[in-house]
């Protein structure tokens, strides 16, 4: 017998349990699916929503099971009259007051307050009265924000400040009047917001989605005037089944390009290819910084939310950032360079568009920065959500599909392209292609396990050249401000150190696909299943480092030179500046 356990009564049911859970963990593990709303396993408890309510005899009133805790003894009913009742009405009172849209909503069919109703029997609005109304905010280029379809849940607020620390987002005003909203309700391109898009993630309606410019892409690819250009993030190919019902961790990369070229894609190429483009010019700058001893550590710049995050709070540190652009920005430049002189046609009239995991990327794409001879480097950014409900639209049968591969000059890539996907994955490739840069010799044990998993900062040491070198990951803005503020009081204690914005890297990115009926969103699970399968990439991969991709190598011989040359300067890499925020409207493109 099991003397940690206590005894608790669910429904009249004896079950050994946990002491120290609450009364919803308990349930769980018992079989028993408490209703809730506000709740989220990776967030501090509200107990805002009391859907969750429960009766628990010698109480004498029902509590919020996600906040009680269990005590040995305790009898608990989840499902009597009286609570089904009490719950369905706090349930048609959110109802009531809220958008009778869900045929035209964004979240229709996956939305956790349609679930609710759906399972409690509401069939019908039993409540009328006056109806809060605010404005769409449209004004970022990422992340729309819709106040009437909030529920006052809080999971956003608690994401942004706990999981992410950018404390973009509070609860205003009191009563009927309350409403989730930035610092003086500034328009969201005028806030701190980084448009990771965790919101998105974690809220349980459609109050925040990403921006959506489907539509424009869907019209675009009709025009015979246009060279139709793709790209496909790493992590998009680890996720996207999750939009047809297969579970995570399916790599979908064959149904995903030949999705695209059903879809009316010209050339259908890997960002994978330019993540090594991206360690060879990163990797480059590392040991150039190391042997020069210039600005240590170098850190990591692949995250768009993330640098948006460095340059609003932490503007001190822009010199120890990587100036390599982010694999989708440096895949752009040679769509709109190198692949239009191949083919010989004028960047002009190439359409280049990048199907992300991240709502940030639609912010970096806009970026001036990052514009190549005049040009807008990256036309358009769908997120992976997006491009599963436009195969959906478009009539395809994603999942059963006859795989095919990406294109060729911008397509091949190695394993350490596949793992730029999960957290560490960015440090572990490059120190693949470092160590053989610097040593002449190649890595054998490549797989670096220290800085591996979903711990929120891994540090580990690295011999290089016979120094020793100490390196550092996280993953999730607040975990990257732990690591600047080491940064801050010890320059020297890192030499190198990977930030990704999302928790667990670009595998839990905003853009990522919605939890099911069954899931919750940046669950560990989930995560792992995600990382899996790049890690599986990696291993499959014949090339495992970036330095031996021979169509790197081709596009230096071609056309780039060399590492840190005139031209990888001019084309891979770019400038970060302090600022406040500011909007970066989004050109000639059309928004729905």
């Amino acid at each position: 017998m099991d003397n940690s356990k206590i005894t608790i009564t669910i429904n009249n049911q004896p079950y050994k349990v946990d002491p120290g859970q609450t009364v919803m963990q308990a349930a769980d593990q018992c079989g028993y699916r408490i209703p809730r709303l506000c709740y989220h396993p990776k967030l501090s408890i509200e107990g805002a929503c009391r859907v969750c309510i429960v009766q628990i005899e010698g109480v004498r009133n029902y509590v919020a099971s996600c906040a009680y805790p269990v005590a040995d003894g305790m009898k608990v009913h989840t499902n009597t009259k009286e609570l089904r009742r009490a719950r369905r009405d706090i349930v048609e009172l959110l109802l009531d007051n809220h958008p009778m849209d869900c045929h035209t909503c964004d979240r229709d069919s996956n939305c956790e307050l349609q679930r609710l109703a759906y399972s409690m029997g509401i069939r019908q609005r039993h409540f009328e009265g006056e109806r809060k109304h605010y404005e769409i905010d449209l004004s970022s280029t990422s992340v729309v924000r819709n106040p009437d379809k909030c529920i006052l849940c809080g999971r956003c607020v608690r994401m942004c400040s706990e999981i992410q620390g950018v404390h973009c987002l509070t609860q205003a005003h009191r009563g009927f009047n309350t409403v989730v909203m930035p610092a003086y309700n500034l328009p969201f391109a005028e806030t701190v917001c980084t448009t990771c898009g965790q919101c998105i993630n974690v809220c349980p309606t459609a109050s925040f989605v990403e921006k959506n410019y489907t539509q424009d892409l869907f019209e675009k690819l009709n025009d015979p005037d246009l060279i139709t250009v793709a790209q496909v993030a790493p992590s998009v190919r680890a996720a996207i089944g999750e939009g047809f019902g297969l579970p995570p961790g399916r790599n979908m990369e064959g149904q995903i390009a030949a999705t695209l070229r059903h879809m009316g894609f010209n050339y259908v190429f890997d960002t994978q290819f330019s993540a090594d483009l991206t360690i060879m010019e990163e990797a480059s700058e590392f040991l150039e910084r190391v042997q020069s001893k210039g600005p240590l550590p170098l850190i990591t710049s692949c995250s768009s939310a993330w640098m948006k995050y460095l340059e609003q709070f932490y503007p001190d540190l822009i010199e120890n950032i990587s100036t390599a652009k982010s694999p989708m920005s440096m895949a752009s430049a040679m769509i709109k360079t190198y692949f239009a002189e191949k083919i010989k046609v004028d960047p002009q009239k190439i359409l280049s568009v990048a199907f992300m995991c991240c709502t940030a990327k639609k912010y970096e794409a806009a970026r001036p920065e990052l514009d190549v001879r005049g040009m807008r480097a990256t036309d358009i950014v769908i997120t992976t959500r997006e491009l599963a409900w436009m195969a959906k639209s478009a009539g395809i049968d994603f999942v059963n599909i006859k795989p095919e591969k990406f294109d060729e000059p911008l397509g091949l890539s190695s394993g350490a392209g596949a793992i730029f996907g999960v957290t560490g994955g960015v440090m572990e490739a490059a120190i693949r292609t470092a160590y053989e840069l610097c040593t002449g010799e190649t890595l054998i044990d490549i797989e670096l396990n220290d800085i591996r998993g979903f711990k929120g900062i891994k540090e580990a040491k690295v011999v290089l050249d016979g120094q020793e070198l100490r390196i550092a990951v996280a993953h999730g803005l607040g975990n990257a401000h732990e690591v600047l503020e080491m940064v801050r009081k010890d320059r020297s204690r890192f030499h190198f150190v990977e930030v990704m914005g999302c928790p667990g890297g670009c595998i839990g990115g905003g853009g990522q696909p919605y939890a099911t009926a069954n899931s919750i969103p940046l669950d560990e699970e989930c995560l792992r299943l995600r990382a899996q399968a790049l890690y599986g990439l990696d291993r499959e991969k014949t090339i495992r480092r970036s330095h031996e991709n021979p169509d790197v190598q081709r596009l230096y011989r071609e056309f780039l030179g060399r590492p840190l040359s005139e031209k990888s300067h001019e084309l891979l890499h770019t400038h970060y500046k302090a600022h406040l925020p500011k909007g970066i409207v989004s050109p000639n493109l059309k928004v729905v």
